[in-house]
């Protein structure tokens, strides 16, 4: 049962909406219902390749209409982190324009000499050059940030690289260990709220995997939703020594229990 006090959504994008830019059958109308019903949503992704707009438009083309005041990204979060813990800094980034682009508009200055922080984040091509370069900054006392622990991503060839493996290289050379701002760190989930500006007590977290999207909702006190589109099978979820609030096939059998 959906307590009737979640009037507010945080929800995983991939796996959950869309798998591999394809629409998981009912998540537009489950859209629709929440529309229907007052219910204000945050689409949450730990990819920080793409900005809000880019997101929005790759939905779009999908079949999903959502603004980009409802994309939630972990670098949107890692650049709001940043702006908190240090207002003004310098980075240099790894990353693409979904990063960079977040941290100019939280005030940040993009250098390769001396930075506050060396940021880690989802990339088409991760450069040695650039890769060796973090690895010397960190050496050189740059704090090392990543925007999500993601070891690999999936793609129609098969699985790539993703950040937490890089982020583990610059580990291994360094003997530095980054903060990962994404899922599922709650901080994640926190920002995204305060972003919607709504509270943990009256929202849910909706997502297709127990050790990010699940663990997120509940280390963030939050009613938490698992959907079997995606990554955690049925029978995996005894095997977490925490269980979601509700277990649903997809968002469209979700969205016949909303009222």
């Amino acid at each position: 049962m959906i307590p009737p006090t979640i009037r507010n959504w945080l929800i995983d994008m991939d796996g959950v909406l869309v798998h591999e830019e394809v629409v998981i059958p009912g998540a537009d109308t489950f859209l629709a219902r929440l529309g229907e019903l007052g219910m204000r949503f945050l689409v949450m992704t730990n990819n920080s390749i793409y900005t809000p707009r880019d997101l929005s438009a790759r939905l779009r083309a999908s079949g999903l209409d959502v603004p980009e005041t409802a994309i939630w990204t972990s670098a949107l979060a890692t650049a709001r982190f940043l702006r908190l813990q240090r207002p003004g800094g310098t980075a240099f980034v790894i990353g693409e324009a979904g990063l960079t682009t977040a941290l100019h508009d939280a005030g940040y200055t993009l250098t390769e000499r001396s930075p506050d922080y060396v940021v880690l984040g989802e990339t088409r091509t991760y450069s040695f050059e650039r890769v060796t370069r973090a690895i010397r900054l960190v050496a050189e006392g740059a704090r090392f940030i990543a925007t999500n622990p993601d070891a690999s991503g999936p793609t129609p060839d098969g699985p790539v690289p993703a950040t937490g493996a890089v982020a583990a290289l610059i580990s291994m050379a360094t003997g530095v260990q980054p903060y990962f701002v994404g899922k599922p760190n709650p901080l994640m989930v926190r920002s995204a709220l305060n972003a919607l500006d709504a509270h943990s007590e009256n929202s849910g977290v909706i997502g297709d995997r127990m050790d990010t999207d699940v663990k997120s909702g509940l280390e963030a006190g939050m009613f938490t939703v698992l959907v079997l589109t995606g990554s955690t099978a049925a029978g995996e979820v005894d095997r977490f020594p925490y269980q979601p609030s509700l277990i649903a096939a997809s968002v469209r059998e979700l969205g016949e229990q909303l009222a």
